[in-house]
């Protein structure tokens, strides 16, 4: 019979184990420009989530919002795959009776496209407070014209 020789136990420095937390008020929010001309809807959609929940810092830390703010340009040329076009549908209430409205997405870009990227994006971020004040730092636009120049915004490829 063969003893395996138990190897010692490594001990961890309290220093080496801590980790560091992200505090409200203590993270660099950059201002980044995103250019939405022939890109697919839900593939730009989940990559500008992941930027506005700040899960791409090694800072992330989920009770805090440490993402950063995201101005989108060209959401009128964005690109949608299949028959999303004729097939989605959005809709909302009134609150009369019969008050329900639906529009396809068709219709949707043609009136409003950037409430359609907004919503895409919408339903990626939590559903909680801290969701809604990070969507408050997507800024959409349906042409290549912004306000956000004063920021200085950073040319970011998704």
């Amino acid at each position: 019979m063969t003893v395996i020789a138990e190897q010692p136990i490594r001990r961890i420095s309290k220093a080496a184990a801590r980790t560091t937390l992200a505090r409200v008020g203590h993270t660099d929010n950059r201002w980044y420009v995103v250019d939405a001309t022939d890109k697919t809807l839900g593939r730009l959609a989940s990559a500008v989530a992941v930027r506005l929940m700040g899960k791409h810092k090694p800072i992330y830390t989920p009770t805090v919002d440490t993402g950063d703010f995201i101005v989108v340009i060209n959401t009128s040329k964005i690109k949608v795959t299949g028959r999303k076009l004729q097939q989605r549908e959005y809709d909302y209430y009134t609150y009369y009776t019969s008050g329900r409205k639906v529009t396809s997405m068709r219709d949707l870009l043609d009136r409003h496209p950037n409430t359609v990227f907004e919503l895409a994006v919408r339903r990626m971020l939590p559903k909680t407070t801290m969701g809604v004040q990070m969507l408050r730092k997507l800024k959409c636009y349906k042409n290549a014209d912004h306000p956000h120049a004063a920021q200085r915004p950073e040319a970011l490829a998704l």
